[in-house]
C-alpha cells in the first residue's frame, strides 16, 4: 500500500522546505510513496510544486490541493483523500497566519476570529481528521509501525510577545490541542509533536516587518528593551531548512520514541528551550 505524506501550508517558506527534504531522503525508504502538499493559496502552491517535480524522484507521486484549513468540508475532504492515496503515515501541519501586530487592547475582535480561525480551529481540524484517518486505518501486524502528527507551532506560544498577543494565544492553543490529541492516541502508535520556531526568514515574516525589515532584524537579534523582548543568542535568525529538518526528524520513525513534546528551534531565544 502506498505510504502517504501529508504537508499543510506547503505554499509558505517552512512547508515547502520540509516537502523538499522529504523528497531529498537519500534512503528511499524514507521517501513517501505519495505526497500531498496543501495550501489555501493555489498559485504559490502550484509554483511549489512545479519547482519539486523538476528534481522529484519518479517513484514519488506528488499531489496539489487546495486547501483552507479553518474549513470543516475542506480538511475532511483533504483527509478523504489521503486516505484514498494509501496508508497516511505522516502529517506535518505548517499552516498559519500572523496576527496584525497590535496590542491585545487594540485588537479588533474581527482580527481575532481570522487568526484563531486559522491557527486554533485549523490545527484542530487537521489533527483530528488525520487522527481519526489513522484510527480507522487500524495498525500493521505487531503493532510497530510509526506513524505521526508534527505540528509547526511559535515559540510566540511560551513567553508574552508585545503586539503578538493573539498570534501567540492562537499557537499556544494549538500546541495544547495537539499535545492533548497525542496523549489520547499514543497507545495507537500514534506520535504527536510540536515545534516552535522562532523568527525564521520566510516571506510571512518579512511582510510582518514591512518596509523596515532592516530595523525588524536588528530587534529581533539584539533585542528590544521597550517591548521587554530577547534576542537571540546564536546571532540569526532561522532558515526555514533550520526549521524543517527538526520537522521531518520528529515526524520519521528515526523519533520513534518522542511524542507529546515542544521542541523550541529559535536560535534560544526563549532561553528555556
Amino acid at each position: 500500500m502506498n505510504d502517504v505524506v501529508l504537508v499543510t501550508g506547503a505554499a509558505g517558506g517552512m512547508g515547502a522546505a520540509v516537502a523538499r527534504l522529504l523528497l531529498d531522503a537519500p534512503d528511499p525508504a524514507s521517501r513517501p510513496t505519495s505526497l500531498i502538499l496543501a495550501d489555501r493559496d493555489s498559485s504559490a502552491l502550484d509554483a511549489v510544486v512545479d519547482r519539486l517535480r523538476t528534481t522529484a524522484p519518479q517513484d514519488v507521486g506528488i499531489t496539489a490541493v487546495t486547501c483552507d484549513v479553518s474549513d470543516t468540508v475542506a480538511v475532511d475532504s483533504l483527509l478523504a483523500g489521503a486516505a484514498a492515496a494509501g496508508r497516511l503515515t505522516r502529517v506535518i501541519h505548517g499552516a498559519g497566519v500572523l496576527g496584525p501586530g497590535d496590542t491585545v487592547a487594540q485588537t479588533d475582535p474581527a482580527d481575532f476570529d481570522r487568526v484563531f480561525a486559522v491557527n486554533a480551529r485549523g490545527t484542530f481540524l487537521v489533527t483530528s481528521a488525520a487522527a481519526r484517518v489513522m484510527l480507522d486505518q487500524g495498525t500493521t501486524t505487531g503493532g510497530q509501525e510509526d506513524r505521526s502528527i508534527t505540528v509547526i507551532a511559535s515559540n510566540a506560544a511560551g513567553v508574552p510577545r508585545h503586539g503578538m498577543g493573539v498570534y501567540a494565544a492562537s499557537k499556544a492553543a494549538a500546541s495544547a490541542v495537539t499535545r492533548s490529541l497525542g496523549l489520547e492516541v499514543a497507545g495507537a502508535g500514534i506520535r504527536c509533536n510540536v515545534v516552535n520556531p522562532g523568527s525564521t526568514d520566510t516571506a510571512m515574516q518579512r511582510d510582518y516587518w514591512g518596509d523596515d525589515a532592516a530595523a525588524g532584524l536588528t530587534r529581533v537579534l539584539g533585542g528590544d528593551l521597550a517591548t521587554a523582548r530577547l534576542g537571540i543568542p546564536l546571532g540569526r535568525i532561522a532558515t526555514p531548512e533550520d526549521v524543517a529538518e527538526v520537522v521531518v526528524f520528529l515526524s520519521s520513525p528515526a523519533a520513534r520514541h518522542v511524542v507529546l513534546q515542544e521542541i523550541y528551534v529559535d536560535g534560544g531565544a526563549t532561553l528555556h528551550a
